[in-house]
């Protein structure tokens, strides 16, 4: 299949799953495909062949902008170098959760979520260790009757009570002998955070000079900027107060790449929540799809974080109402 026949495959299961899905963001280097949003999930999908194609670079970039855009990253792919992706089975790759389509299609459509991930070492489960301490006491084993059952250290059999995951033989072992599910499925749509190996949200890429004088009035005005690496917008704003006004933020000159970019920003935007605005030299219009156009020399002007809102919404209901 290819790569384009997989990014519409998945684009149309997450519509049928009730998604709000954006355009593709078809201008290079991007971090992730389409962003989605059903009720309070909110997604941002990158979509490979090879999973081993996502680098740690896009990866950083993938969790950065899952942080600011209250997004869980995701990368939905066929298969590694190796073998193909398993169904029912949670991968990671620098920290952002995979699912091969069939275990997307189970979550999204059925709401069957994965039980199952990988790490080094082989396939594991979380298992409900609540569940399993009364279910052992139930049957009034002691810990070390347990571990005899099982073939491991009554330490390992602790351990599992404590909140260990365990691996997947182990676990199918622990459910054929108390005949009860004890597993718990990996929460995929909160980043997987409980199983994976995680050092936090990477530090932000440095800004580009072009680019200061923007991320200058923004910072001026009462915003928290982070520059982007690898996203068709320069930043992200976040209101340093609020948190809940966030703003897209491109420069450049205006031309037909750029108008394209504003047009992608336009439909992320309303996916995520968050405004847009597309700082060039000289606008020939108020606005592109939704993402106001403001010139840099009115950006410079600009007093307040109320008026760069008021002048963004201003240009923005203008197109709608023309």
């Amino acid at each position: 299949m290819s790569r384009s026949a997989l990014v519409d495959n998945v684009t149309a299961m997450l519509e049928d799953a009730g998604f709000l899905v954006s355009d593709r963001c078809a201008i290079r280097p991007k971090s992730f495909d389409v962003a989605a949003r059903r009720g309070r999930d909110t997604l941002l999908v990158k979509i490979l062949g090879n999973i081993d194609a996502l680098d740690a670079g896009t990866g950083a970039e993938m969790r950065r902008l899952g942080e600011y855009l209250r997004a869980t990253p995701l990368v939905v792919g066929l298969r590694t170098r190796d073998e193909q992706l398993k169904p029912g089975v949670v991968y990671f790759r620098h920290g952002v959760p995979v699912l091969a389509p069939d275990t997307a299609m189970d979550l999204f459509v059925e709401e069957v979520p994965p039980l199952i991930y990988a790490a080094p070492g082989g396939l594991y489960v979380s298992i409900d260790s609540e569940v399993l301490a009364d279910a052992r006491e139930d049957r009034d084993w002691s810990l070390g009757q347990l571990a005899q059952e099982l073939g491991v250290s009554r330490r390992t059999v602790s351990k599992y009570e404590d909140g260990m995951d365990a691996s997947v033989e182990v676990a199918a072992q622990l459910e054929e002998l108390f005949d009860a599910p004890l597993t718990s499925p990996v929460s995929v749509l909160e980043g997987a955070e409980e199983v994976r190996d995680d050092e936090g949200t990477p530090e932000d890429p440095e800004v580009d000079p072009d680019d200061e004088p923007i991320v200058a009035v923004l910072t001026r005005v009462g915003y928290d900027v982070h520059p982007t690496d690898r996203a068709p917008f320069k930043t992200v704003s976040e209101d340093e107060e609020e948190r809940e006004d966030r703003v897209l933020t491109g420069h450049s000159e205006f031309t037909k790449t750029a108008e394209k970019r504003a047009r992608i920003m336009s439909s992320v935007g309303h996916v995520t929540r968050t405004t847009s605005v597309y700082v060039v030299e000289d606008a020939p219009r108020d606005s592109v799809d939704g993402t106001a156009l403001i010139e840099e020399a009115e950006m410079a002007d600009i007093e307040d974080r109320i008026e760069l809102r008021d002048l963004i919404m201003e240009r923005a209901d203008e197109e709608t109402t023309a």
